[in-house]
C-alpha cells in the first residue's frame, strides 16, 4: 500500500489526544487502507500489537460484533493494564447504535478511538449530540493528481499524459493497478458505482423506485458544473414519463449526498452576503465514476475541469461556494477561516471574448483576496492586473500557499 501522506498527517495530529478520530468518505476512497497504515505506524513507533483493535465490519469474522453491546463487551475485554489501547472500527456505520458503545469506551482513559464510515448519516444530529465535543471529522476523497502521480510512479516528463488518464479514470486508489486497461478500470468502477447505489442507498434507505434513482443520478451526472435545482430535475424527468414528483426527487438527491457520490454547492451572493435558496450546481466524487456511467464524450470539458478543482479545494480544506454578483458569476469562493480565493475555470481562454468574460467578474471584485484564472492553456501572462493565470496541471501540484 501507498501511503497518503496527508491524510496520514491530519490522523497522527490527533494521536492519544481525549477525542475521537471519524474519517469520512465514499466506498473504496482508501479508508480502511489508512487505518491499515497507521497501525502499522504504530507497531512501528512501538506499541504492541496487543494494544491495536482492529475491526472491519465488512469482514463476516465481526459479524457477531454488529450489536453495540457485543461490541462494547469484545472491547472491554482486550482492554487489560494501564497502557494505551488504540482502536480501529472500519465501516461502523453497519451496527446500529454504534454510539452508545463508542460513547461507553470513550469515558476510559487509556483508548484512543478511530472510525471510518461511508455515509453522512454517521455523524447525524441524533449522534453528534451524543458524541459532541468528542470527535473530529476527517474527509476522505478519491486521489488528487499530485496523489495519483505517486500512485502511478510518475516523472514530470509524462505529466501531460498522466493527466489525461486521470481525466478519463478519475482517482479511485485502485485503479492505478488495472495497468490502463480501459475496459477493467470501467467494470471495477462500475462495480464501485452499484455498490454503493445497492448498499448505501437503496437498502439503507428502503427506495422502491429504483429506476426514477438512476433517472436522477443520470441526470446529475450529467449535469456537473450547471446551476439546476430539485423541480428542474423533477420537471425533466416527468417530461420524459417518469411518474414523480419534487419531494421524492429532493430525498433522492438527499441520499446521494449522504453516501459521498455527489456535492451540493450553493450560491453566494456576494453583494448581499448572504447564501440563495435556489439555482445551486452539483458536482460528482469522482470523474472516472460519471464515465464508467454516461461514457466516455468530448463535451462538457470545462464543467469536468471545475469538477476537479472544486474537489482539489475541498481537499484543501476550503469550504466552496458560487459566486453571484449581480448578472455575473464567479465559478469558486473558497474560503478558509478568513482566507478566501476567488476563482475562475475554463478550458481555454485563447480566444480574447472568452479570456474577457472569464476575467471581467474577478475585475469586478472590489476587495485584496487572491484571484485566480484556471484554464488547460500554456504559454499564457501569469497575471492578469492582478488576476493570476494557472495551468490547471500546475495548481493541482502547487503548493496552496503560493496563493497567500
Amino acid at each position: 500500500m501507498i501511503n497518503r501522506e496527508t491524510y496520514i498527517k491530519k490522523i497522527s495530529e490527533w494521536k492519544d489526544k481525549k477525542i475521537i478520530k471519524v474519517i469520512t468518505g465514499m466506498r473504496r476512497t482508501g479508508k480502511s487502507s489508512i487505518l491499515e497504515l497507521y497501525a502499522d505506524d504504530l507497531r512501528k513507533s512501538g506499541v504492541n500489537n496487543k494494544n491495536i483493535i482492529y475491526i472491519n465490519f465488512e469482514d463476516l469474522m465481526f459479524d457477531r460484533y454488529q450489536d453495540y453491546k457485543e461490541l462494547y463487551s469484545y472491547i472491554n475485554s482486550c482492554i487489560k493494564g494501564k497502557n494505551m489501547y488504540y482502536i480501529f472500527l472500519d465501516e461502523i456505520q453497519l451496527v446500529d447504535e454504534f454510539e452508545k458503545a463508542i460513547n461507553s469506551l470513550f469515558l476510559k482513559d487509556n483508548v484512543d478511538i478511530y472510525l471510518t464510515g461511508s455515509n453522512a448519516k454517521l455523524l447525524s444530529t441524533e449522534i453528534s449530540t451524543l458524541l459532541t465535543g468528542r470527535y473530529i471529522e476527517i474527509k476522505m476523497y478519491p486521489l488528487s493528481f499530485s496523489e495519483y502521480l505517486n500512485f502511478v510512479n510518475s516523472n514530470n516528463n509524462n505529466m501531460e499524459n498522466n493527466f489525461e488518464n486521470y481525466l478519463k479514470y478519475g482517482g479511485m486508489p485502485y485503479t492505478t493497478e488495472l495497468q490502463l486497461n480501459q475496459k477493467n478500470i470501467y467494470d471495477y468502477l462500475k462495480g464501485i458505482f452499484d455498490t454503493v447505489v445497492i448498499k448505501d442507498v437503496v437498502m439503507k434507505n428502503n427506495i422502491k423506485d429504483v429506476q426514477t434513482l438512476y433517472s436522477v443520478i443520470n441526470f446529475l451526472f450529467d449535469n456537473i458544473g450547471n446551476t439546476t435545482s430539485i423541480n428542474k430535475i423533477s420537471n425533466t424527468l416527468s417530461s420524459n414519463g417518469k411518474k414523480t414528483n419534487a419531494v421524492t426527487i429532493d430525498n433522492y438527491v438527499k441520499f446521494l449526498i449522504d453516501s459521498f457520490v455527489i456535492y451540493k454547492v450553493k450560491r453566494f451572493d456576494i453583494k448581499g452576503k448572504g447564501y440563495l435558496k435556489t439555482q445551486e450546481k452539483y458536482y460528482i466524487a469522482d470523474i472516472g465514476l460519471r464515465n464508467a456511467v454516461l461514457g466516455l464524450r468530448d463535451i462538457d470539458q470545462g464543467h469536468i475541469l471545475e469538477n476537479i478543482v472544486f474537489l482539489e479545494l475541498k481537499r484543501r480544506g476550503f469550504e466552496v461556494s458560487i459566486g453571484k454578483m449581480r448578472d455575473y458569476e464567479i465559478d469558486f469562493i473558497a474560503s478558509n477561516h478568513n482566507y478566501k480565493l476567488y476563482i475562475q475555470v475554463a478550458l481555454t481562454v485563447k480566444e480574447k471574448n472568452t479570456l474577457d468574460r472569464e476575467l471581467y467578474p474577478l475585475q469586478k471584485l472590489k476587495n485584496s483576496y487572491p484571484k485566480i484564472l484556471i484554464t488547460q492553456d500554456r504559454l499564457l501572462n501569469k497575471d492578469f492586473e492582478g488576476i493570476l493565470h494557472f495551468n490547471i496541471i500546475d495548481f493541482l501540484t502547487s503548493n496552496i500557499d503560493l496563493f497567500k
